[in-house]
């Protein structure tokens, strides 16, 4: 449902929301400095959604091999190289060391089916906001970001880069296609999530954190198989949009709803649609779980009419001292 106006008496349509429609580079450039209060780091607080009973725990750094040296006093003894003792005799250690660095990609979706919103943002401007805090989340702790950036014509890839102008330059390209988003263009290319998975798919080799940044339109099972593809290699993270007008169609008696060129009008205050639409959304949602769940995917439910850095805090973030102290306090009680 890209977009739903009310029929008013007249027959006219006025817009249903009073949403924030777009974003604009400095927005996500302030966010900088809300970038707090979360990681993507493997050892997650009990009550984030990364540590859950099916995600899957991110790997972080991988480790490069440097060199096979005897055994000191003081070396850990997991370490040893049981068959290079054996070989050479004498007790010998495999060293290894952190890499420098872990690319992280970012999806992020600007396709008119983000372009709906009911309270406080459309999606896409929320989907912006969750890019612009991973991207300066990844690039504070030393890592690099690239993304794909889609729409409903174009896919861009952003190769990876650290620091500051590697934030620039995917926020930048975020916001140049979520401008283009509610002027007249033609007829959406279909596949446009699948399109973007294929680009991440030949971007992201090996070791990477993969994070798809959408509200799920589109998905089918050539989508299942791109995401499988990225899981065999990478670690795989999917922020789920949405809207909560999404989850249950609201009463407004005759409504337009729009998707790129194509309209329909029905009658929402119909008890037997509004139930049909209930039902299959939560097929759908339930369809998107599983997939998660088979693929060890964390999803991470973003809702458009909440603050977006709140919400990431809240979902993986470190629990404030508060709540560790109280929850120290009753475990020694």
């Amino acid at each position: 449902m890209a977009l739903m106006r009310a029929r008013q008496g007249t027959g006219s349509a006025a817009p249903a929301t009073d949403a924030r429609a777009f974003v604009s580079l400095d927005d996500l450039l302030r966010l900088k400095q809300r970038a707090k209060g979360f990681s993507f780091l493997p050892h997650q607080p009990v009550h984030s959604l990364l540590a859950g009973r099916h995600a899957s725990r991110l790997r972080g750094r991988g480790l490069n091999f440097e060199e096979l040296r005897h055994y000191f006093e003081g070396d850990d003894t997991r370490s040893i190289d049981w068959l290079a003792t054996a070989r050479l005799g004498a007790p010998h250690v495999r060293v290894y060391s952190e890499e420098r660095d872990r690319p992280v990609l970012l999806i992020v979706d600007q396709r008119s089916t983000m372009f709906f919103g009911s309270r406080r943002a459309m999606k896409s401007v929320a989907a912006a906001e969750v890019a612009a805090l991973s991207a300066w989340r990844v690039t504070s702790l030393g890592d690099r970001i690239g993304a794909v950036v889609f729409g409903d014509q174009q896919v861009v890839d952003i190769k990876p880069q650290g620091r500051d102008v590697g934030v620039v330059r995917v926020l930048s390209e975020v916001v140049k296609q979520n401008h283009v988003l509610g002027q007249p263009a033609p007829t959406p290319a279909a596949g446009q999530l699948n399109e973007a998975l294929r680009h991440a798919v030949r971007m992201a080799t090996h070791d990477w954190l993969v994070c798809l940044i959408s509200d799920a339109a589109g998905e089918d099972e050539e989508t299942a198989r791109l995401i499988t593809r990225l899981c065999a290699h990478n670690d795989v993270l999917a922020v789920y949009v949405h809207d909560p007008l999404e989850h249950d169609l609201p009463d407004v008696g005759p409504a337009v709803f729009s998707a790129g060129l194509g309209q329909i009008e029905v009658d929402t205050s119909s008890q037997a649609l509004r139930s049909r639409y209930a039902r299959e959304h939560a097929d759908w949602r339930a369809r998107l779980a599983d997939l998660s769940r088979h693929r060890a995917i964390p999803i991470l439910p973003i809702s458009t009419n909440l603050d977006v850095p709140a919400q990431l805090r809240e979902l993986i973030g470190r629990r404030s001292e508060h709540r560790a102290a109280t929850s120290q306090g009753r475990g020694l009680r």
